[in-house]
């Protein structure tokens, strides 16, 4: 094992198909979402700063979630895009170890901000007198603080310790970019230790986050049941309906990537399951809150109006 370590000073990602003409779909396939991630979160991340009826606690996590979306993006696609046009398979140790330091920040944070949010629609709903009073500035901005703070620091916890590991040459990730669990099968040594916690971290972040999540809606569930106006069912269904369509397509994949047994063990179905939530689901994000939710199509609308008019003069 010894002859076999290596100073590692790149690695060299695999990517997907080795068929130019196929390589080619896939970069105009991804490089129009990948646009789409980039304008829809950033026109959500707008319309909530310019339109006064937006400031309110559940879009405020919104715009953060917006902003994760287009970090999340950015942090890997764009070396995709580039290994596709054959211009970026290699990447350099520290580019790979920030690559999986910013990966694991953001989606930690994600994970529980969407937790988060889930909190705020069962205040909401459940007890709106004192929603006011619950979600104050100062409670939204302790919770949006949390969520980066925790996302931060166990992601840089887990990228740490993997990337003190010894690794063994040639050094071919069988991924589009480095991610932690194609990583760590390069590693010289046991890793079962980092296995363990990356298994840890899924529970924290994953299942109890999710477990919290299920009971706010199951408290919300129970307190709508009894109304029997259809406008009322409508206005909680379009603002809960987004929240769970997206927590569905998160974590359910999050789950069955990193909890799944045997899951790691097909690097063409991890590949595209990392490409589901790196890159379809940020760009679908913009589009499931901006259809089902009539305050933010109304804002929309009227910021359309604005370049109207700013174009007639």
């Amino acid at each position: 094992m010894g002859d076999n370590e290596t100073s590692v000073t790149e690695f060299i990602l695999l990517g997907f198909s080795s068929n130019p003409a196929l390589r080619l779909c896939l970069f105009s396939l991804f490089s129009v979402l990948y646009s789409a991630t980039l304008m829809g979160n950033t026109l959500v991340f707008v319309l909530i700063c310019l339109d006064y009826r937006l400031h309110s606690p559940m879009y405020f996590f919104l715009c953060h979630l917006s902003v994760v979306d287009i970090c999340y993006a950015s942090n890997n696609v764009p070396h995709m895009l580039r290994n596709l046009l054959g211009q970026g398979r290699t990447i350099s140790f520290a580019g790979c170890g920030t690559q999986i330091h910013l990966y694991l920040i953001f989606a930690l944070t994600e994970c529980i901000l969407l937790a988060v949010m889930s909190y705020d629609r069962y205040v909401a709903i459940c007890h709106p007198l004192r929603y006011a009073l619950i979600m104050n500035r100062r409670v939204c901005l302790t919770l949006a603080a949390v969520s980066w703070a925790f996302g931060f620091i166990f992601g840089t916890l887990q990228a740490s310790l993997a990337l003190h590991l010894p690794f063994c040459g040639p050094c071919e990730v069988d991924h589009f970019f480095c991610e932690i669990l194609a990583v760590l099968q390069l590693a010289c040594t046991d890793t079962t230790a980092n296995k363990i916690l990356i298994f840890a971290v899924c529970v924290c972040f994953l299942l109890f986050p999710l477990a919290l999540i299920l009971i706010s809606y199951l408290h919300i569930l129970s307190t709508i049941l009894p109304i029997h106006s259809v406008a009322g069912w409508h206005k909680t269904f379009s603002t809960c309906g987004s929240h769970l369509t997206v927590v569905s397509l998160f974590y359910g994949n999050a789950i069955f990537m990193y909890m799944w047994p045997g899951s790691s063990n097909s690097p063409g179905m991890e590949k595209v399951l990392s490409l589901f939530y790196s890159l379809v689901s940020p760009s679908l994000n913009p589009l499931i809150y901006t259809l089902r939710n009539k305050q933010v199509k109304e804002a929309l609308l009227k910021l359309q109006m604005r370049k109207r008019v700013f174009l007639s003069m």
